[in-house]
């Protein structure tokens, strides 16, 4: 019976990564067309190709907004993992009393919209002086994932073998060198995984993006809206600019893809 679902379950999974790739197949796809071209309906598949959508975005310099978010991304990303890592080794490796009580409360900060805290945000930051300023991006970045990464670091740090970590003790390693020479090397899958969500939550974030900065500190995602005007939307240059803005992440996953998979697998797995 399970032989001859076999090539059943080969369609639908085929199917399915065809229902996902699809659109950003015609996105990358429009992203090459002129707008004429862009806007039939129905939509032209063999519509000339031109490279004038990217010529475009460069001249409108869209490079300060993606290193805005590179900045903010990357950064955010390493102080989540230098909090995040500790914090989740003393929840589970080394539990702390009511480690429970202590990981809902990492979950009870995610149960509030980012809307709702929006304006007192706002205010603070107007306060301090930081607005438009890509630190303050980077401190809100850090704040919203780390609650994330301590509860996926510390699913990952509980299947760490307990002898290895008695082994390093016996030896005389303190805190820091368990953490830097045992745990971080065993636990690589997981890091990479919450790196990469962590990067990739970062890089896609709008809301305080678009409200927070105008000038100097906007992100890619700031930029991408300018491309919806009173004028109309001006397809084949958001496709562009949407496919630019994009190619970080992939390849960031493309090259973690190994152990993106082997660390999510981990983390599933008890």
């Amino acid at each position: 019976m399970t032989a001859r679902l076999s090539p059943l379950w080969t369609f639908v999974a085929w199917l399915a990564t065809f229902a996902f790739f699809a659109p950003v197949a015609w996105m990358v796809l429009t992203s090459f067309h002129q707008e004429a071209d862009a806007a039939t309906n129905p939509p032209s598949l063999f519509a000339p190709l031109t490279f004038d959508q990217y010529k475009l975005l460069f001249s409108r310099d869209i490079t300060p907004y993606l290193l805005n978010s590179a900045m903010a991304s990357v950064i955010s990303t390493v102080l989540v993992l230098a909090l995040a890592v500790p914090a989740a080794y003393a929840l589970s490796i080394k539990p702390v009393q009511k480690w429970t009580d202590v990981m809902f409360f990492f979950l009870s900060t995610k149960f509030l919209p980012a809307i709702a805290a929006l304006l007192p945000v706002y205010l603070i930051v107007k306060d301090a002086g930081m607005l438009d300023n890509v630190w303050t991006l980077i401190v809100l970045y850090t704040a919203m994932n780390l609650p994330i990464a301590v509860w996926m670091m510390r699913s990952f740090l509980a299947e760490v073998p307990k002898e290895i970590l008695e082994a390093a003790e016996v030896d005389g390693a303190n805190l820091l060198t368990v953490l830097w020479r045992v745990v971080a090397p065993v636990a690589m899958p997981g890091l990479a995984a919450t790196s990469l969500i962590c990067f990739i939550f970062s890089w896609n974030e709008f809301m305080f993006a678009v409200n927070l900065t105008a000038t100097q500190a906007s992100t890619a995602p700031v930029f991408l809206v300018g491309f919806i005007t009173n004028e109309g939307l001006f397809l084949a240059r958001l496709c562009a600019a949407a496919t630019l803005v994009s190619l970080p992440v992939l390849i960031a996953g493309f090259a973690a893809q190994d152990k993106l998979v082997r660390g999510l697998s981990l983390g599933a797995v008890k």
